[in-house]
């Protein structure tokens, strides 16, 4: 009976301890809460500003510069830019420095870096051999477009660069001429024997995109060869098509690719990249993405010396930017418009309809304009519905995803293309890059989940100075979060903005005063803050999940 009792109160006083222990969380709480409220507005603005700035420092210290493990084991790291034999004309080069900031101004080129080659405004400046010429003037391509004023001078004289303009501007050429030029200097020095090769690499997010870029080079390669220059070979290495093994085994000189292909060729050592002096990644945001990371840095093992780096995108988030400067040799960014910024020769037209009204309320819209006419959807199911629907509605459309053979796929950009179909419904394989000159109007059935794909979107209309409309339909399937960057964009961007966007309160309207940084540091948007990033959540969740994005051929990027 006395043990009984003695644990008893034993027993007790363990339950009065815990209760006391409670009682003085309970009110450490309180206490805190009660600080938090004498700190005011401001210093929670900061803190909340802290807790940004540790959370990008953590994302960048996971990141390792991009470069081979042969050189990070060795910690090599190229100190000196490439050189090249191209020089501008020496009235370029005498230049000074005042007035070639003036005409940067005067086409709103801005530009960052040292020692900066100077802006050329005629292509007759570029030192071009004449078949380029030729077949630049037969395209009705005149006059260099401000990205190419800039950055094709850089890109040239074999420095690393980072593109940054709107889509449509005519980054292709800014790459394609280097890559050319590269190649075919190569060849007349030392002609590329088998097992060599390539001089030049060009990734691609996108089959379609790699696709439309090798016809490009492989335009110019012919014109070339007809003028009695040396044949440059040129090889296309995506998935859903028989690799030319022929041309590879003689050495290709310039190899255009999507990243899962190319990895797998080098791994069967198909070719190799020990004699790469030039590597471009075209739409550099999507290639940082989880979807292609790991593939870009597997095929960086590859490299076995320093080369020329250029990147170019129609979106580069401040955190890519860091994350690429590091990795380039004292690299020259070239930025005609604000990283992100939407085509300011498209009248954007968002519209609230009910999910189940849109189908039908989508031929009405198609009346807005003229076609050819690009219709975006998040999934691959609503491209193919929509595209029925279409058809039983007498509308000649075709249609294009990543669940659809390479060879359907190349047919239906080909019929839109030639103006055998008027509408061309697609997810977002279709708005990186791909060249629709003509096109009238976009329409986004689906708003999409990161403001960047809104922009690649939109981007296909309003080309080489020409107006455009996009039509987006909002409703309540999308976050705040998008609505604000939406809303923020079309402020920028000086657009109509609709009632129920307005109406959406903005918690992150004042952060801007607190340190100086407009929006999310990840990925670009203005309608939220790192911390409340959904593509940063996506990534996450990828990273856990280790699982593609929907409208890959394969896990991991790879697009086969």
């Amino acid at each position: 009976m006395l043990h009984g009792s003695a644990r008893q109160r034993r027993i007790e006083a363990a339950a009065e301890e815990e209760a006391k222990q409670k009682k003085t969380l309970i009110q450490q709480y309180a206490e805190e809460q009660e600080q938090r409220e004498k700190d005011g507005p401001l210093d929670q603005k900061m803190i909340a500003v802290n807790e940004e700035k540790d959370l990008l420092k953590s994302l960048q210290e996971r990141q390792s510069r991009l470069a081979s493990v042969h050189e990070l084991s060795k910690d090599i790291i190229y100190t000196d830019p490439m050189t090249s034999s191209w020089i501008p004309p020496r009235y370029l080069r005498e230049m000074p420095e005042d007035e070639r900031n003036k005409l940067r101004s005067k086409y709103n080129i801005l530009t960052d870096g040292e020692n900066i080659p100077p802006p050329v405004i005629r292509f007759i400046d570029f030192k071009l051999p004449q078949p380029i010429m030729n077949i630049m003037k037969k395209k009705k391509i005149m006059r260099p477009t401000p990205i190419q004023i800039q950055a094709l001078s850089c890109a040239l004289a074999g420095r690393d660069l980072i593109g940054i303009a709107y889509t449509g501007s005519g980054k292709t050429l800014v790459f394609a001429l280097p890559a050319i030029m590269q190649a075919l200097e190569e060849e007349l020095q030392m002609p590329v024997i088998p097992s060599e090769g390539p001089f030049s690499l060009i990734l691609c997010p996108s089959r379609e995109l790699a696709n439309q870029t090798f016809e490009v080079i492989s335009e110019f390669a012919e014109g070339l060869r007809k003028a009695d220059y040396p044949q440059l070979r040129v090889s296309l290495c995506i998935g859903g098509i028989t690799l030319n093994m022929e041309l590879i085994k003689q050495g290709p000189h310039i190899v255009v690719a999507t990243p899962g292909r190319l990895l797998s060729c080098l791994k069967r050592k198909d070719f190799t990249l020990e004699f790469c002096k030039l590597v471009c990644l075209d739409e550099a945001d999507r290639m940082f993405d989880l979807t292609f990371e790991e593939d870009v840095r597997n095929i960086f093992n590859f490299f076995k010396r320093q080369r020329q780096t250029l990147l170019f995108s129609a979106t580069m988030p401040r955190k890519v930017q860091d994350f690429i400067k590091n990795s380039l040799v004292k690299p020259i960014i070239v930025n005609t418009g604000r990283t992100g910024a939407a085509n300011m020769d498209v009248i954007q037209e968002v519209e609230l309809v009910k999910q189940e009204a849109k189908m039908v309320y989508l031929l009405q819209v198609l009346q807005k304009t003229a076609p050819p006419v690009l219709i975006f959807c998040e999934n691959k199911q609503d491209v193919d519905n929509i595209n029925e629907y279409l058809l039983r509605k007498g509308v000649l459309s075709c249609s294009i995803h990543g669940g659809k053979e390479q060879k359907d796929r190349e047919d239906a950009i080909k019929d839109f293309k030639a103006g055998k179909k008027d509408v061309l419904v697609a997810t977002d394989v279709a708005s990186k890059g791909l060249d629709f000159p003509d096109i009238q109007h976009v329409i986004n059935y689906d708003m999409p989940r990161e403001i960047e794909n809104y922009i690649h979107r939109i981007g296909r209309t309003g080309r080489s100075n020409r107006t455009g409309v996009a039509t987006t339909f909002i409703n309540k399937t999308c976050t705040d979060s998008i609505l604000l960057d939406l809303k923020h964009l079309l402020i920028e961007s000086k657009q109509s903005i609709p009632p129920v966007l307005m109406s959406i309160p903005d918690p992150f309207d004042s952060f801007a005063v607190v340190d100086g940084t407009i929006g999310c540091a990840f990925c670009g948007g203005l309608g939220h803050r790192v911390i409340d990033c959904p593509k940063l959540a996506q990534n996450s969740r990828k990273a856990i999940t280790a699982t593609g994005h929907e409208d890959q051929k394969s896990g991991g990027g790879s697009d086969w």
